[in-house]
């Protein structure tokens, strides 16, 4: 994908939060696609505070702290049939774990020095630095709030580095049983494991 101008902004509900060790549950109308299920592992921005206008010079100001999550993709419904939202392909329900705490600014340090990174069945396919993101967290808190007020407790997943199944060559799609283990240095890791659900499609 190109690098964007803005940040590229879509929601996920608050039913696709899970915690660090949960499954990540996959309805029937995600199983079975060629162009499948994928791994995104992120640095998170917890809001501590009320945010609007907020310029990058003070937006550190309003983080209460950090997290590393798995922004769970459905490359599929993502990019082919969610109409150009990408919410349909990323929005599941535990589609988006993460933890294990939240770690404060002050204890962790600059946010744009961690290694971040991703394993999946105990392979290393995601080995990255905060350094190398497009927008940082000054630049999405900031821009997140122009116009649109941030509240405490708001979640924001803030991009991910190279390494995502999609941008394999073949591609490396996450199957039934595959455990997934995200990691954010001074953080610690989320490990949560694919689990299929049985339940037939309704659609």
């Amino acid at each position: 994908m190109p690098i964007p101008t803005y940040p590229i902004l879509f929601y996920k509900p608050p039913t696709s939060l899970t915690g660090p060790t949960s499954p990540i549950p996959i309805p029937p109308l995600a199983q079975g696609s060629p162009f499948g299920l994928d791994y995104e592992c992120e640095l998170v921005i917890i809001i501590g505070k009320r945010a609007l206008n907020v310029p990058e010079s003070s937006a550190l100001d309003y983080v209460l702290g950090y997290s590393v999550g798995n922004d769970v993709s459905h490359r599929e419904w993502q990019l082919k049939r969610g109409g150009g939202q990408w919410a349909l392909g990323k929005g599941f329900d535990g589609w988006a774990p993460y933890g294990p705490g939240i770690v404060r600014g002050s204890v962790l340090g600059d946010p744009q020095n961690l290694k971040i990174g991703t394993r999946v069945n105990g392979e290393v396919v995601q080995n990255g630095g905060t350094g190398d993101m497009v927008f940082g967290v000054k630049q999405t808190v900031a821009f997140l709030s122009q116009g649109t007020t941030l509240l405490p407790g708001d979640i924001i997943f803030t991009g991910t580095p190279q390494g995502v199944g999609m941008g394999r060559t073949p591609p490396l799609w996450l199957k039934d049983g595959d455990v997934v283990e995200v990691e954010l240095e001074g953080v610690g890791t989320c490990t949560n494991k694919v689990q299929f659900d049985t339940q037939k499609a309704k659609l």
